[in-house]
């Protein structure tokens, strides 16, 4: 199973084999060419995916009950090999994605420190939320008996990798990550723009199994371009959840898939989101040239394709700051040189998206990039239309994503514009306001607003880039996700994994040690209401 180089098997990854039941092949694309990559990357048969479900369901008992230690040592196993795998991971994931060699390099680095920042997580033992209430047997009326409760691992995990990020939101991004650190097996539906991105990724991941001395069967990959593919692994009945990043579209129907199951299961899906901007009076005064600039560059980094791309920026027309703030967006976005988007597919629905907007009443092209892009390199031009709040009011379908680099600037008329249309949008992953702390003070009405509408509210800054830490939340109210209470990055993501089960009246023998009165995993709990590590 070792990969040498640029040469790829193309078959499906099913714990510890190799199997190509079918003779269904597809190639890797390198967007910028349009050329076929190396490798013959066989369609997962329905057999192979019930395999590789079945040996993760077979292999989850073993898994889970590894101590926090072996789980840590895992995940920082994970970091070592995916270094020590060289420049071929690298090299594919730009050749497949059209993404230059330094941004694939980036997307390692996160790969490689999140993967231990869930190692430390997971050595310290705490994110269990052990809750320990001690029975009152001498109550009246009634006694108490003990209570203890904690978050357990809910079994095998079905991940989705990511169109725009091959490497830190695919096959080592933190979906599979968050899943294995909760102690819960993973099948991969590898992305079929970068599949030999995936297969090299998953070749680390079973080299880091097989360092631990791990059950093989915690780990599988399967390859497919079809709806189908990933249908059938939504639907087999011993997946536990799924984790998915793409598309409105795409998410739905496997949400749709997960909960028409005769037993549902949790779906996590993050989708679509127009990322709005909102720039408030003393902002545009003091610094509209500074605003623009942050705003150009936010909108066209990695060819627009990331799902914080803002796609909308709202302001007071009435004012010069406004107009500076116009000419100067408009200014960089001509001078923007377009770019090879990640693949065919979502370069065609980057133009479609763009003419429906052109032919749209009421809505102006403000400006574009002066060099014509090459359709053949599948690249994308900077497009920055304009209009009222009347036009925003008449064209609902603005607030939807178009991935790209294409943004609508509204210049409103009234302060009171700002919370109309806030109100208006869909639930969106991220919210920004630029202004000052008296800007705040006058409009804090729309952060009311965009406190219910957004995942992650940003000030004085811009969506695109965001932070690994505790603390992130990537996520928002439908349709920017299926659940807004939980995160796709950062560590609280393993909640998606875990429940909590609660244990009543147990021997101190029987009990996970993190509930046991002396606590030798030393994890911080709440025993009797108080938190501690006593």
């Amino acid at each position: 199973m070792e990969i040498s180089g640029m040469n790829f098997h193309g078959q499906q990854i099913i714990g510890d084999t190799l199997s190509a039941d079918s003779e269904e092949i597809f190639q890797g694309i390198k967007p910028k060419t349009a050329q076929s990559l190396p490798g013959d990357f066989h369609e997962a048969t329905n057999d192979e995916i019930d395999r590789a479900v079945t040996l993760a369901a077979e292999s989850f008992d073993e898994f889970r009950k590894k101590s926090n230690a072996e789980k840590a040592a895992f995940l920082e196993a994970i970091a070592d090999e995916t270094l020590a795998f060289g420049d071929a991971l690298l090299n594919r994931a730009s050749a497949e994605t059209g993404h230059p060699l330094e941004r694939c390099a980036a997307e390692r680095s996160r790969s490689v420190n999140q993967a231990r920042l869930f190692a430390e997580m997971v050595r310290e033992g705490s994110w269990v939320d052990a809750r320990i209430d001690h029975a009152e047997p001498d109550r009246q009326p009634l006694p108490k008996p003990d209570i203890r409760s904690m978050l357990l691992p809910i079994g095998p995990v079905g991940v989705f990798g990511a169109s725009n990020f091959p490497i830190a939101i695919s096959v080592l991004g933190a979906d599979t990550i968050s899943a294995f650190a909760a102690g819960c097996p993973v099948v991969i539906k590898a992305h079929p723009a970068h599949p030999g991105t995936c297969e090299a990724a998953a070749q680390i991941i079973v080299n880091a199994i097989k360092k631990c001395r791990l059950p093989a069967g915690i780990f599988s990959l399967v390859h497919g371009r079809t709806v189908r593919v990933g249908t059938e692994l939504v639907k087999h009945p011993a997946l536990a959840a799924a984790a998915f990043t793409g598309s409105l579209k795409g998410g739905r129907a496997l949400f749709d898939v997960a909960n028409s199951r005769p037993v549902p299961i949790p779906f996590y899906a993050e989708m679509g989101s127009v990322n709005p901007i909102f720039v408030l009076p003393e902002a545009l005064e003091q610094r509209s040239a500074e605003i623009a600039a942050g705003f150009i560059t936010s909108l066209t980094t990695g060819v627009g394709q990331f799902c914080t791309n803002p796609g909308l920026v709202l302001g007071m027309g009435d004012s010069q700051g406004w107009e500076n703030f116009r000419s100067t967006s408009a200014q960089l976005a001509a001078e923007y040189d377009p770019q090879t988007m990640l693949h065919c597919g979502i370069h065609y629905a980057f133009e479609e998206g763009v003419k429906e907007l052109q032919h749209m009443g009421g809505l102006m092209l403000a400006s574009r990039s002066t060099r014509d892009p090459i359709e053949q390199k599948s690249e994308a031009a900077c497009y920055l239309f304009e209009t009222d709040s009347e036009g925003l009011h008449h064209h609902p379908a603005l607030f939807d994503e178009v991935f790209g680099p294409v943004s609508t600037l509204v210049k409103c008329g009234d302060p009171g514009d700002l919370e109309t249309f806030a109100n208006q949008m869909d639930g969106s992953l991220t919210a920004s306001i630029h202004g000052t702390e008296q800007d705040l003070k006058n409009h804090s009405g729309l952060v009311s607003i965009l406190e219910k509408k957004a995942g992650r509210l940003i000030f004085n800054g811009y969506p695109v880039g965001l932070e690994v830490c505790d603390s992130i939340h990537h996520g928002g109210p439908y349709p920017a996700t299926c659940h807004s209470y939980f995160t796709s990055i950062g560590t609280r993501c393993i909640n998606r994994f875990v429940r909590p089960v609660c244990y009543q009246s147990w021997p101190q023998s029987a009990l996970p040690p993190e509930l046991q009165d002396g606590n030798p995993s030393g994890v911080m709990r709440i025993v009797d209401g108080e938190r501690t590590r006593n």
